[in-house]
């Protein structure tokens, strides 16, 4: 499960795999360009592994995909009423706004999300999301307007899974691609016990 690709100047790329021994996922990811202004990412967990965790992932990423226009607190709240009756999911959003140059970003569940920066002392994490508790598609809590930052040319986005371990940013090679930064992480960080994906985007600047 690995795709990359590039939405404005936003450079990406996912790698993901299910629990050994299951066929399909659990852990889907999303990255969708919202015209040509802006773009959204996302990681999906559906609760446990197997065939029906899957179906609860595809089912959120497909809604989502349907409205990517709509505030992430709305997608959130939407995914929540199209999941009744299945698993549920754990989910992160992430939308970056090009011109303004700002990520804002939204998630229920352990779907962690990372902003890194270059700085002269070396790679520090300039800002997580703060994530609300709950499972949507089961038990959501208010989901308050989407928290907002600013992203800066050079910056990584990185969103991962509840099947990844929680050091994965260290170590990491900053001047890599997101390819090479995705890949990494999964193949030193995805847990033995359960589906893994991490999805990594990067601010490259206006293409050329």
């Amino acid at each position: 499960m690995r795709e990359n690709g590039r939405l404005g100047p936003i450079e990406w790329a996912n790698a993901g795999r299910p629990l050994a021994g299951e066929h399909s996922s659990g852990d889907r990811k999303i990255a969708v360009a919202i015209g040509d202004d802006a773009a959204l990412f996302g990681v999906v967990d559906g609760l446990g592994h197997g065939p029906a965790a899957a179906s609860a992932a595809m089912r959120a990423v497909d809604a989502v995909q349907r409205a990517p226009r709509e505030r992430l607190e709305v997608l959130i709240q939407l995914c929540h009423r199209v999941l009744a009756g299945t698993r549920g999911v754990a989910m992160t959003l992430a939308r970056v706004d090009f011109a303004a140059q700002t990520l804002t970003w939204s998630g229920v569940g352990n779907v962690t999300a990372n902003l890194v920066s270059k700085e002269v002392a070396g790679v520090r994490i300039r800002s997580t999301a703060r994530l609300a508790a709950g499972i949507v598609g089961y038990r959501i809590p208010e989901i308050r307007p989407a928290q907002v930052v600013s992203i800066r040319l050079g910056d990584l986005i990185v969103l991962a899974s509840d099947g990844i371990t929680e050091d994965h940013l260290d170590h990491i090679d900053f001047a890599a691609s997101a390819t090479a930064i995705a890949d990494h992480i999964l193949v030193k960080h995805a847990k033995d016990t359960d589906d893994a994906m991490v999805l990594a985007a990067r601010h490259r600047g206006a293409p050329t």
